[in-house]
Order: structure tokens, then C-alpha cells, then sequence
């Protein structure tokens, strides 16, 4: 029962009394454990490149925080620990860290690959199980943890600005056609979680399983055709059990309504509820079971057409779903050749760094980035930040990026992009990723005239590459809004031979811990308007 609907203990002439005992009392025992639900996907970073005429690494991975002092504590997972190694290399010479143990690269949990999830907190919209398996009342001291998921997704969107002009179904989402093919159909151009966490790959049967009863499938709500998933175990791999889970709550509480989502989400009785209880209890047929359960009543969904009704009915996709999209992305294409990315040029532009994803949304909310905006990344890396801003926020989305290794990495995440959008039923922006130097490429010049949106992290360039951007600004149009992390305009100029001066308005700002690869601690960053 809601705090606010409790009867007073007290008679009417106590009433302000009563308001602040009813309120004031639950919230001083509110519980700060967190669910045994995984919360976050795999990662909450965002590769975005610190350097390079084209050359950078932009992807930011995100809780829902929708105003600027939200904090993100992330764990590092080995691919960031050998990017970070990259960055002590060169980028942290330039930059001094302040911080010798970020947050976001140790607070003992797993040390997956490309894996950062929030260590503190549960996102808004998991629903809250205990940890014992067998414990189902956590009373009245947890009564926020006891609000369901569909209420605190609302909460969350609540407080995000619609964009009513944002159409989210994919045009070849499955709408129940040909459905005794499922089985049989494979997914087209999606990597299966299997090709890169098996038992060909050295992991260990998990939940107590033998060899032969690993494989699993999964469905998603957009697609007849399953992913296929090995219940196994290993260092810097996909963690399927988590993975699974995760997939079966932000399926039933981003696009199915309460009623619809009840058979899944229920505390007591729901699908995601059995399979948390099977993996705390090591029973592995348990967890097919519920797997299997789930699998036969989301196709039930799709074949009656609500997953496309309810759809039809949003125009915005939750920051925790455009993570883990972005994320199984990832862990699908750039973190088994993570090393790729340690091959740079020492003490040129082209230095490797990346932005967050929570630092990404902030941006994108910041400067009012809308699905029928342009936004460019100059310096795109593997592609994250262009992603995110296409999936996120439906816009046209560019990226620009010089360094063989990022852009041949950038490929493979548009592919998987593409099929895992689909795979989820949703529609994203406009992507081009571009090769070369930008300052050079004809396309990205002639995009700049009309973007509205412009990224530039220049933490690690040279003055020279700097002095060339703000030349390359001229073009664009009034009002365009240009983000980097220094300022364009130097105190040590003359205002009047200072080009930057006169055609930027700069605001200062300050991003909290956790929001950049290369240090836990805070840092500043501008908004540059174009006047």
C-alpha cells in the first residue's frame, strides 16, 4: 500500500503532524539494497574519441538521468580497463587525471568486456526482488522498492520531453505472420550471443547444467526469429543468465501495458520473477522452464498484434532499452577485437577516449536534439555516440572517423545496428558513417551547413586541429549548437582578430564523476552556440 493511502494515527487536530509522520517516517527506512534484477545491461559507456581530424571514439551508456548533477558509478569491464591502458599511454600525459582509482573502473563486480552497469542503484524501471530467492515480503520499509516497474518507467518518461513528431515501429516488424515458422527461422544478419560466449569458446556450463543442455533461445518483441544463447560462464564474456533477464523485463515493461505485462512482472507469480528464483537456486531446468514460458507467451502477444499497437501509441524509446541495445551491439562486434583500438598514433590527434553514455543523453537534452534535427560526431570512433543519438533520439545521424581500426569497427556496429534495431521493433534515425579526415571530406562539410547538432571532443587535439574546426564553424548555420570539452575561444587572444570570439557564445559547464573513460572525477565541457 502506498504511503500517502495509510489511514492517520492521529485525530484532526494533529493533522500537519500526521502529513509529516506519513511521509517523513517511511522515507528515513527507505531500503538501499539493491535487486537481484540485473539493472543496467551490459555497459554504461560510450566510446567517443579524444582526438583526431576524424579520429575518436564516441558511446555513452546511461541511466535514466534527466537533469545535469545525476551521478553514475559504473564498473569497469576488461575492455575498458585495456582502453584505459591506452589512454594512461597518452591521453592522461595531457590530461592529468585527477582521480588514481576512477570509480568507473573498479567497484568489484564483474570485469566483462565493454561491461559497466550501475553499482548502486536499481534503474527505475526493474522491479525489485529479493536477493533470497525465497523471501517475497520486504514490509513496509521498502516501500519504494515495492512500487511496480510499469509505475517508475512512467516516472521516468514523465519527465522527458515527448517528441510527438518520433514514429517508433520498425517498418518490417513481425506483426504474427507465418507463425508455425519461428523455430526455423534464423535471424538475419544478427550475431547470435552464442558465436561469442560457448562452450567452443572455453566458457563453463552455468546453473548447474551439462553440456548438451545449454542451448537456449530468446525472443524478442519485434522480430518471429529467436536469438540464440549458451547458459555458460567465462571471463570477458556475455553473461547470458543476466543477459536473458534483461531482455524479458525491458520487453514487459517498456511494450506491453500493466495488465498485459502482469504475467512477467509479477512479484510473486511473474515469468522474470522464476527465473530469478532459478538462478539463485542454481536450477538450471527451472530456468529453461521459465525461459521456455516466456518465449511462448511474448509470441502470443505479437500474433494478437499488441506489441504493435502499443507501439504505434509511443514516441520515445527509455534511456535504459537504448543502453542495452547499444550495448549488445557492442559486445557482439568491437569487445572481442577491443584490442584493435590500442593501435594509435602517440602524440598525434588521434588518441583514443570515450564519453559515457549518461553524458551523451545530458547533451542531447541540452541542446534540444529532436528526431527531426541533424547531428554530427566529427572524430566518430567506432560509431557509439552516432548510434546513440540515431536510436535515442531518432534523429539523422553522422560520424566521421580516420583510423582504420575505429572505422572498420564502426561498420561492423552499423550492421549489428541495423539488425538489432529490428530485432527490437523499433525504428531508428538516419545513420552515415564516413571515413577520412573531416576537415577534407565533402559530405561531412556539406552536412555541417545544416547541422544542429555538433560534437567535438577535442579534449587531446592539437591547437592547430582546433584553429581548423573554428574555421570549419563559419559554415554553419545561426543558432547551431557545438559541444566539446575546451573551449574554442582562449582568454590569451585579441578579441579582435579572434574568430572563435566573434561568431561563439560559450557556456561553461560542469559534467559529474563517472561521465569520461580517462578519469572517475568530474570535468568541464562547453556548449558553444553559433551566432
Amino acid at each position: 500500500m502506498s504511503i500517502f493511502n495509510q489511514k492517520s494515527k492521529f485525530k484532526i487536530k494533529t493533522e500537519i503532524r500526521t502529513v509529516r509522520e506519513t511521509v517523513e517516517r517511511p522515507k528515513l527506512k527507505a531500503s538501499t539494497s539493491s535487486s537481484s534484477i540485473p539493472t543496467t545491461g551490459p555497459s554504461q559507456h560510450s566510446n567517443a574519441r579524444i582526438a583526431g581530424a576524424g579520429s575518436s571514439l564516441s558511446r555513452a551508456s546511461s541511466t535514466p538521468r534527466l537533469n545535469g548533477t545525476s551521478q553514475t558509478t559504473s564498473t569497469s569491464s576488461s575492455a575498458r580497463a585495456s582502453l584505459a591502458k591506452v589512454t594512461s599511454i597518452s591521453t592522461v600525459r595531457r590530461i592529468q587525471s585527477a582521480s588514481p582509482n576512477p570509480s568507473i573502473h573498479d567497484d568489484g563486480r564483474s570485469s566483462r568486456k565493454r561491461r559497466a552497469t550501475k553499482a548502486s542503484s536499481r534503474s527505475p524501471i526493474s522491479p525489485h526482488f529479493s536477493e533470497d530467492s525465497d523471501s517475497d515480503s520486504n514490509g513496509d520499509e521498502n516501500w519504494e522498492d515495492n512500487l511496480d516497474a510499469r509505475k517508475r518507467r512512467k516516472r521516468v518518461h514523465d519527465e522527458r520531453p515527448v517528441d510527438v513528431n518520433r514514429k517508433l515501429r520498425h517498418p518490417k516488424i513481425w506483426k504474427g505472420e507465418d507463425a508455425d515458422q519461428v523455430e526455423r527461422i534464423p535471424g538475419p544478419g544478427i550475431i547470435h550471443a552464442a558465436k561469442v560466449a560457448s562452450l567452443e569458446h572455453k566458457c563453463k556450463p552455468a546453473l548447474g547444467l551439462k553440456n548438451e543442455e545449454v542451448a537456449v533461445r530468446l525472443q524478442y518483441p519485434g522480430a518471429r526469429y529467436p536469438e540464440w544463447y549458451e547458459l555458460v560462464e567465462g571471463k570477458d564474456k556475455i553473461d547470458a543468465v543476466k543477459d536473458i533477464e534483461k531482455v524479458v523485463q525491458l520487453a514487459a515493461s517498456t511494450y506491453l501495458t500493466d495488465e498485459e505485462g502482469k504475467i512477467f512482472l509479477d512479484h510473486q507469480t511473474g515469468i522474470l520473477r522464476k527465473l530469478v528464483k532459478s538462478k539463485n537456486r542454481s536450477d538450471g531446468p527451472g530456468f529453461k522452464a521459465a525461459l521456455r514460458e516466456y518465449n511462448d507467451e511474448l509470441l502470443k502477444l505479437m500474433r494478437k498484434g499488441v506489441i504493435v499497437r502499443n507501439l504505434d501509441k509511443m514516441h520515445g524509446i527509455p534511456r535504459e532499452l537504448v543502453d542495452f541495445i547499444l550495448d549488445q551491439v557492442y559486445d557482439r562486434t568491437v569487445a572481442p577485437r577491443v584490442e584493435l583500438l590500442a593501435k594509435y598514433q602517440n602524440g598525434s590527434d588521434n588518441v583514443y577516449g570515450e564519453l559515457n553514455h549518461p553524458f551523451i543523453s545530458d547533451i542531447f537534452e541540452r541542446t534540444n536534439l529532436t528526431s527531426d534535427k541533424v547531428f554530427v560526431d566529427l572524430g566518430s570512433g567506432v560509431g557509439n555516440v552516432t548510434l546513440q543519438a540515431a536510436l535515442e533520439i531518432g534523429c539523422e545521424s553522422w560520424g566521421c572517423e580516420m583510423m582504420e581500426n575505429a572505422c572498420n569497427l564502426a561498420e561492423a556496429q552499423y550492421d549489428e545496428f541495423l539488425a538489432r534495431c529490428r530485432l527490437w521493433g523499433v525504428k531508428p534515425g538516419k545513420v552515415r558513417l564516413e571515413r577520412g579526415d573531416f576537415r577534407k571530406n565533402e559530405k561531412i562539410l556539406e552536412v555541417l551547413k545544416r547541422a544542429d547538432v555538433v560534437l567535438v571532443n577535442n579534449q587531446a587535439f592539437t591547437s592547430q586541429l582546433n584553429d581548423n574546426l573554428v574555421s570549419m564553424f563559419l559554415d554553419l548555420k545561426i543558432g547551431c549548437k557545438i559541444i566539446s570539452l575546451k573551449t574554442f575561444v582562449h582568454d590569451n587572444k585579441n578579441a579582435e582578430n579572434d574568430v572563435a570570439t566573434s561568431i561563439l557564445d560559450v557556456e561553461h559547464l560542469t559534467y559529474p564523476e563517472g561521465y569520461v573513460s580517462w578519469t572517475g572525477a568530474s570535468g568541464t565541457y562547453c556548449i558553444s552556440t553559433r551566432r
